[in-house]
């Protein structure tokens, strides 16, 4: 048993909480079940999944800044379910701590900038850590094992790590960026079992979408077909971007590609909470645009 309660500074993001609220949903009653403490910040800003660079690296810094800061008042990690939540705050978490020794003057530019709004101060006393490795690390697999009642025994899982995810920190080093297992192990202990294939640490199209959507269409629908030429029963993702463009649309990209695919995309806490006794109903599989039906027969529902 863990020697005390994971607590963690909760940042759920704008997807979960609008497009995606089963991914919400699914975290609650996952993190609830395995006896994770979640504090929610309310006051977190979107961390602009990349965009705001494009114009300011400062406004990326300081908008991030303000989130970690959030978490540092409770003296707690933060947490997030979002692959590219996990890779914009991460990343700003690293490089603000790397201008505390080299560059004092650019923390002191963020840090007027949140005073000028009556924010707290950027401490770069915190950690930024993903739910799949807050999992991983945090809880142990093992753990995980012994809380699960129904081994998801024959459920074939297509990892989908979403980019963000596998651009590493230097500083918290969890998985190979390149090789990645982290989320395979997860399907190891829950009992299910993992379908490697060729685009599972690549980009689903998202980022490509607003501006070439064919061609963000055509990335999706190719990483679908090759999980299901590799006999996957579903895709598992840590990103709800990722399973907006492989779920959500995936109506879409069978038109695009000419070809049906009808292949399941689950959220990672969606998963795991089936295992450890969750209802379907409890964790939204309802709201998915591909049914769910297929992977629930299988196990058993």
């Amino acid at each position: 048993m863990l020697s005390q309660t994971l607590k963690y500074a909760y940042f759920p993001g704008c997807v979960a909480q609008g497009a995606c609220r089963e991914l919400y949903q699914s975290t609650q009653a996952l993190t609830q079940a395995l006896g994770i403490e979640l504090v929610e910040l309310k006051k977190a800003a979107c961390c602009g999944s990349g965009t705001f660079k494009e114009d300011s690296q400062l406004l990326e810094d300081t908008v991030n800044a303000r989130n970690i800061a959030l978490a540092e008042e409770l003296n707690l990690p933060l947490l997030t379910h979002c692959s590219t939540c996990q890779g914009v705050i991460g990343h700003v978490n690293e490089r603000l701590k790397e201008c505390q020794t080299s560059n004092s003057a650019y923390i002191q530019q963020v840090n007027g900038l949140l005073n000028k709004e009556g924010c707290s101060p950027y401490r770069g006393s915190t950690e930024v850590k993903h739910l799949l490795y807050a999992l991983v690390t945090d809880y142990g697999l093992e753990e995980i094992t012994k809380r699960v009642t129904r081994k998801l025994t024959g459920l074939k899982c297509a990892a989908f790590y979403g980019c963000y995810l596998l651009r590493a920190q230097k500083s918290m080093p969890y998985d190979d960026p390149f090789q990645p297992e982290a989320m395979e192990n997860v399907f190891r202990a829950v009992g299910a079992t993992p379908i490697y294939y060729r685009g599972r640490t690549q980009c689903c199209g998202w980022p490509l979408s607003s501006y070439a959507t064919t061609q963000s269409f055509k990335m999706a629908g190719m990483h679908i077909q090759d999980a299901l030429a590799s006999g996957a029963d579903c895709i598992v993702t840590p990103c709800p971007l990722c399973h907006l463009n492989l779920d959500s649309r995936q109506p879409e990209v069978e038109k695009v590609i000419g070809q049906k695919l009808g292949l399941p995309v689950l959220h990672l806490p969606q998963l795991i909470a089936l295992a450890v006794g969750v209802s379907p109903e409890e964790l939204g599989l309802a709201r998915h645009i591909v049914s769910t039906r297929s992977v629930l027969e299988k196990l058993g529902f």
